[in-house]
């Protein structure tokens, strides 16, 4: 990767700011973010260790901003990697914030960049396994599969949704889907997308689940998954860099799980309750 390609990172939080870091050198890195003083931070820190950034502020659930990111970083040069890290949690948001950033966030960012792409480019988004706990129909499946971006918030079943937690499970699933479906146009591009699903991450994000209403349950199933311990932002920044590299072109439209096998505890958990 030479200065004159273009990796860029949506969400400067703690996952983002790993991913920048191991990501961004030797190219000219498009840091993104809502949250502008979190932005100066980052790039302040970045740049100091001989980092390219450039920093610009966005609202992934509003497509003239998504719009104005992608002129952003094309203005740059070439995009080769694109990472989006940007989310809200259950204990951080309510459902309708959490489907606007989650669900139609980053179907809009997938659609916008997925345009943009330049051959032999790759993108990751991050998911969540919570996307891989809770079942869902066949039919809701292929609605949020093939549901046009501008009508996903206006799907009845959303209304229907009666916790943060139910909404959070649900994006993810959508973002899982959506990025196989995309796989097709973006290889028509030359390009590579895929999903990453993390489990519990010891980010302030992670941090405030783990005090939240669920983080008795979380502490559990940490203590039973079979890496028995919580996840670092260097353990998904390792995953994105394997994912956007050489080493992974023959891998598109998958969602890799980085839980520490959490997802076979939880789902023993569950069934030891009973189920949902």
């Amino acid at each position: 990767m030479s200065q004159d390609d273009v990796v860029v990172v949506i969400g400067a939080g703690g996952m983002g700011a790993a991913i920048a870091r191991r990501l961004g050198t030797g190219a000219t890195l498009v840091l993104a973010d809502l949250d502008e003083a979190t932005l100066a931070s980052e790039r302040d820190q970045l740049t100091s260790i001989g980092y390219e950034v450039v920093t610009v502020p966005v609202d992934v659930g509003e497509q003239s901003s998504v719009a104005q990111l992608v002129e952003a970083a094309t203005s740059r040069g070439p995009i080769r990697t694109l990472v989006h890290t940007a989310g809200l949690s259950p204990v951080q948001a309510s459902i309708e914030a959490i489907l606007r950033v989650d669900l139609l966030g980053a179907a809009l960012v997938l659609d916008a960049f997925g345009a943009v792409i330049a051959s032999s480019g790759s993108g990751v988004f991050i998911a969540s396994m919570a996307g891989h706990i809770q079942p869902f129909s066949e039919e809701l499946e292929e609605r949020l599969t093939s549901t046009p971006t501008a009508a996903l918030l206006s799907m009845p079943e959303l209304a229907e949704l009666d916790s943060p937690a139910g909404a959070y499970c649900l994006a993810k699933r959508s973002n899982h889907l959506r990025v196989q479906a995309a796989s097709m146009s973006w290889a028509a591009r030359g390009a590579r997308v895929n999903s990453i699903s993390p489990g519990v991450i010891a980010t302030p994000m992670g941090n405030a689940e783990l005090n939240g209403p669920m983080g008795e349950g979380m502490r559990a199933q940490i203590e039973l998954s079979a890496a028995g311990r919580i996840g670092t932002p260097e353990d998904i920044a390792s995953a994105v860099e394997f994912l956007t590299s050489p080493s992974s072109s023959f891998i598109t439209g998958t969602d890799l799980l980085v839980d520490g096998g959490s997802v076979p505890a939880v789902r023993k958990m569950l069934a030891e309750l009973g189920g949902f």
